[in-house]
């Protein structure tokens, strides 16, 4: 926690640095340098404003600041090449007018607007996203809708889910599971209870099954809106199936596993999946839902063929999600751990901020070709 808190003070005095600077080149610009005194407290004050404005970064003044002073980095060294390479046509009509435009501080203003309405849009909208897997174990195909992170009734339109309910139920889903996080701190008990009857109309063969996220019980707000007893309630009234560290067979040929959250750290003292999928026969295809994409490891070694995740929304705002990627979590896709295949979701929604600048909202649909399907596809290719 100490380096935690002395990166972040470092990182705040780079900040304060850059942004001094920057601001003190467009004052001049303005004509603010004429006067040196009002040129240092003018752009102390804008400064220290800037950098507090950072101090919380889940919120959404800081991504907006952020977010131009990127820009500005990038405009910054964009254009000391420009001074290098680019010769006589700096004097030029369209050099002088882009020197103009880059002195006089807009386009990382302008350029944060175009990129955060595009996040905005973006968070309005969901689309499906479709997995193709085969399986060499005798079962027939099934078609396996996960829908996860829905944080409903915060910073995405309802409507936007209810529109999709009749579009999930015409794939014709064996299976849909809800990863967790369908619900959060932010969202009322009157919604809670909406959302679970709008979900619980979806039309899938062999049911609805429900894993919690670390947000649906509300752990992160003193002022909570709804009781455990109250959601879980909401849920089974639904006809939605609670899997907590437990694990149902589904025509004698798939196990579908469902964790207890991990919580912050993985400190939740769930059950591993060892103790989970103890006497589980690994004959038939096993499923394991677990609202975060971890241990895929240990799923691979107690037998597991796919592990459906969802929490880390694609780092949503860019390039949060490259990071992560760089860093070996499993952030967004396929991904295969040993014999394990893994499924991460970028949610049906966001969290935080009403936009998302990285990758897009979805359900995702899995289709698994086994037995039959499976051979024949594989007589297919070697022909």
């Amino acid at each position: 926690m100490a380096i935690f808190r002395l990166g972040f003070a470092l990182a705040g005095i780079l900040l304060g640095i850059y942004v001094y600077c920057y601001l003190k080149r467009v004052m001049k610009f303005y004509g603010f340098g004429r006067k040196k005194i009002v040129l240092w407290i003018l752009t102390a004050a804008l400064t220290v404003a800037i950098v507090l404005g950072c101090r919380n970064l889940w919120s959404f003044r800081a991504v907006v600041i952020l977010h131009m002073v990127v820009i500005a980095v990038f405009l910054d060294l964009a254009a000391a090449i420009g001074r290098c390479f680019l010769g006589k046509w700096k004097e030029s009509t369209a050099g002088k007018a882009c020197r103009k435009l880059y002195g006089c501080g807009l386009l990382p203003v302008l350029m944060t607007g175009a990129v955060l309405s595009y996040g905005y849009f973006n968070m309005q909208h969901a689309v499906k996203t479709e997995y193709e897997l085969a399986t060499e174990k005798g079962i027939g195909s099934y078609r396996i809708v996960l829908l996860t992170d829905i944080h409903y009734g915060t910073i995405q339109s309802t409507n936007v889910l209810k529109d999709k309910v009749a579009e999930i139920s015409g794939q014709r889903p064996d299976i849909v599971v809800l990863g967790g996080d369908i619900v959060e701190e932010g969202t009322s008990r009157e919604r809670m209870q909406e959302v679970f009857r709008v979900l619980g109309g979806i039309e899938a063969r062999y049911g609805i099954y429900y894993v919690f996220g670390n947000h649906d019980r509300q752990p992160y707000t003193r002022s909570r809106s709804y009781t455990n007893a109250e959601l879980e309630a909401a849920i089974r009234e639904n006809g939605i199936r609670i899997l907590e560290d437990e694990y149902v067979e589904i025509n004698d040929e798939l196990i579908l596993a469902g964790r207890g959250d991990a919580a912050w750290g993985n400190v939740s003292g769930r059950a591993s999946v060892e103790e989970l999928l103890g006497d589980a026969d690994t004959d038939k295809y096993i499923i394991v839902a677990d609202h975060q994409p971890i241990e895929a490891e240990e799923n691979s070694a107690q037998g597991v063929d796919l592990l459906i995740s969802g929490h880390t929304h694609a780092g949503q705002v860019w390039p949060v999600g490259n990071l992560a990627e760089l860093t070996g979590i499993l952030n967004y896709g396929e991904y295969d751990v040993g014999s394990c295949k893994v499924v991460v979701s970028s949610g049906f929604t966001g969290w935080g901020y009403p936009v998302r600048t990285e990758e897009h909202c979805e359900y995702v649909l899995i289709n698994i070709a086994g037995g039959d399907d499976f051979q024949s596809g594989a007589e297919g290719e070697s022909g």
